[in-house]
């Protein structure tokens, strides 16, 4: 692997490749739980632990058990069980100490297990032969990218239930109309940046 600085895993993982805006990846909790900006940030930082977790467990577990002894094939499998299991602890935790959050996030909170974002994380993770430093930083910044990007969405959904939005476009063909524009500003903005 080439030396690559924190600071260009950083502006990869909030700005030139995000997970929402750049790589499409994990847009059903995305579109599903922006409405409110609450339900949002709970989302966000579910999804952050789970991202730096199972970047965590996915990196040990590839290191010193799959690639050592030639298992490489269930890399993929594995992360999957690896993810499903944060997401049990995660949806646990929420639902014993924010009964609130945990009713307002739904159905999303366990999908957070089939959430390609956090799969993505972790499977770059091995592609780009981080180490365990980078892996961690890796996970924790697309998880920032993911939390920035779901709480611009969320505030703008917001000041645009008081507009007046033609029926026809009204709900997910809006929140879709909002993605593109904003997709169109990061791709345009930070794509510039060399990778």
């Amino acid at each position: 692997m080439e030396d690559v600085s924190l600071f260009a895993i950083a502006i990869n993982g909030i700005f030139v490749k995000n997970f929402l805006l750049v790589q499409f990846l994990g847009l059903c909790s995305f579109l599903g739980v922006s409405k409110e900006t609450k339900s949002a940030a709970g989302m966000s930082a579910a999804v952050m632990f789970v991202m730096i977790m199972a970047s965590i467990a996915a990196f040990l577990i590839y290191t010193f058990l799959l690639k050592p002894f030639g298992l490489t094939f269930l890399t993929t499998i594995s992360f999957i069980i690896i993810i499903a299991s944060l997401v049990q602890l995660v949806e646990f935790i929420i639902r014993k100490f924010s009964p609130p959050l945990y009713r307002s996030l739904g159905i999303f909170l366990p999908l957070i297990t089939t959430n390609c974002a956090i799969l993505g994380v972790v499977i770059l993770n091995v592609r780009l032969e981080y180490g365990f430093i980078e892996s961690v930083f890796y996970g924790f910044t697309a998880g920032v990218g993911y939390t920035m990007v779901m709480l611009i969405m969320s505030s703008i959904r917001e000041k645009c239930s008081v507009l007046r939005i033609p029926e026809a476009v009204q709900g997910i063909p809006h929140a879709f109309f909002i993605t593109t524009l904003l997709s169109m500003a990061f791709v345009n903005f930070f794509g510039v940046i060399p990778t």
